[in-house]
């Protein structure tokens, strides 16, 4: 039996790069999401928070990275992006924030 998740818990934070600003002309918007949230969890909680209709969620695991700094090795955690497709007539402003 799983707990119902905040919509806050859910969607982390919005994804700013070039890749998501492009993708951003076919109605779609890019969120930094949960590791443990399902694509209908993402889907509630983009309706829940923006008041948009949701068409479709796409999701996405990163596999973290070695990285060295200062002569110390360490792995970057993975990392779960959703690419979420709203309908016609929906949009999303992720520059303004909440």
């Amino acid at each position: 039996m799983s707990k119902k998740k905040s919509p806050y818990d859910v969607i982390r934070a919005p994804a700013i790069t070039e890749k998501s600003t492009l993708v951003s002309e076919f109605n779609q918007v890019v969120f930094k999401v949960a590791s443990d949230a399902t694509k209908a969890d993402v889907k509630s909680a983009v309706e829940s928070l923006f008041n948009v209709k949701v068409k479709a969620v796409n999701t996405q695991v990163r596999k973290g990275k070695m990285k060295v700094f200062k002569n110390i090795r360490a792995r970057q955690s993975d990392t779960k992006r959703a690419i979420v497709t709203l309908e016609e007539g929906h949009t999303i402003d992720v520059t303004t924030g909440l």
